[in-house]
């Protein structure tokens, strides 16, 4: 039955998403929010709506394992599986501003996150202000340095016609969905590991957090189908860095995470900065600068390394 749980937990996180993710956009070109905005801000908040409900229920109902876990793994999940896969299927040709800005501002947030959460196994309000405000200085970083490499495909199939009363039945039912999945979801796994006999943090690395991360990959896959370049590192990087910063921030602010598991300090996070800090070697080790089928093995081989030492 927990296996049951957790199946329908994760159909009604993705479905609500989704939802939320159509009216949110909507909505905002209702109010004549300007295109690259939307994409810079509202699409990527409403790509994390899935791992944000999760962790801040997560966080409410006292297992800050499972909030915290479900962030760390979706990180690993995007950069080593989501991407594995999308490289193997088909290669991506990498500019410069990959590795001269992406990349380092995704290791620098990183760094602050793991200093954070390792200083005194404990993140509270102040530690929230704080991510949150790295969050900030993001998104300006992306309006100043970034605005013309906003990706907006997926916005130019929206249009501002939609009436206000499917805009936000979308809204509402989007986001019962996301609550209620996620309520499922985490009574599911947290008897799942009590059943089995594992901890909550190994759970909610795994098994929550792949399932928060079949939005970008389910994506990314239409993507591919439809031969559209929309899907590009870039986004996957901007999710984990509002993952760590928003999610995490936002999650700590209303319910501070305490008693960790000291694993996620000793393992989980080491494996998450190194996963990161990989892409660019695997990228100059190419002598075309792409990331091709050899990378994506790799990543993907890391990532079931990674699971099968969890258990």
């Amino acid at each position: 039955m927990d296996l049951i749980a957790i199946f329908i937990g994760l159909v009604l996180l993705i479905k609500g998403g989704e939802l939320l993710f159509d009216g949110s956009i909507a909505f905002s070109l209702k109010l004549n929010i300007p295109k690259f905005i939307v994409g810079m801000t509202v699409v990527s908040i409403a790509t994390s709506a899935p791992e944000f409900i999760v962790s801040i229920q997560a966080a409410i109902m006292g297992h800050p394992d499972l909030a915290l876990g479900n962030v760390i793994g979706s990180n690993l999940a995007n950069i080593a599986l989501v991407l594995g896969i999308i490289i193997i299927v088909t290669p991506i040709k990498v500019d410069k501003l990959f590795y001269k800005n992406d990349w380092p501002v995704m290791m620098i947030v990183t760094l602050i996150f793991i200093f954070l959460v390792s200083k005194d196994s404990y993140l509270g309000k102040t530690d929230g202000i704080i991510l949150l405000l790295f969050l900030v200085f993001y998104f300006g970083y992306l309006f100043v340095f970034q605005r013309n490499r906003i990706d907006d495909s997926e916005i130019n199939s929206f249009t501002t016609n939609f009436p206000f009363f499917k805009i936000l039945s979308l809204m509402f039912f989007g986001s019962f969905f996301l609550w209620l999945g996620s309520e499922v979801l985490i009574k599911g796994s947290v008897n799942l590991a009590s059943q089995i006999g594992i901890s909550e943090r190994i759970i909610s690395v795994s098994v929550i957090a792949f399932g928060t991360s079949i939005p970008e990959l389910s994506t990314s896959i239409i993507a591919i189908i439809n031969k559209e370049k929309g899907i590009s590192i870039g986004n996957l990087i901007g999710s984990n860095i509002i993952d760590m910063l928003g999610v995490i921030g936002i999650t700590v602010i209303f319910a501070p995470i305490t008693n960790l598991d000291q694993e996620f300090i000793n393992n989980d996070l080491i494996w998450m900065i190194s996963v990161a800090f990989i892409l660019l070697p695997l990228l100059f080790l190419n002598k075309k600068l792409e990331f091709g089928r050899i990378e994506g093995i790799i990543l993907i081989v890391v990532y079931g390394v990674f699971i099968s030492k969890l258990f």
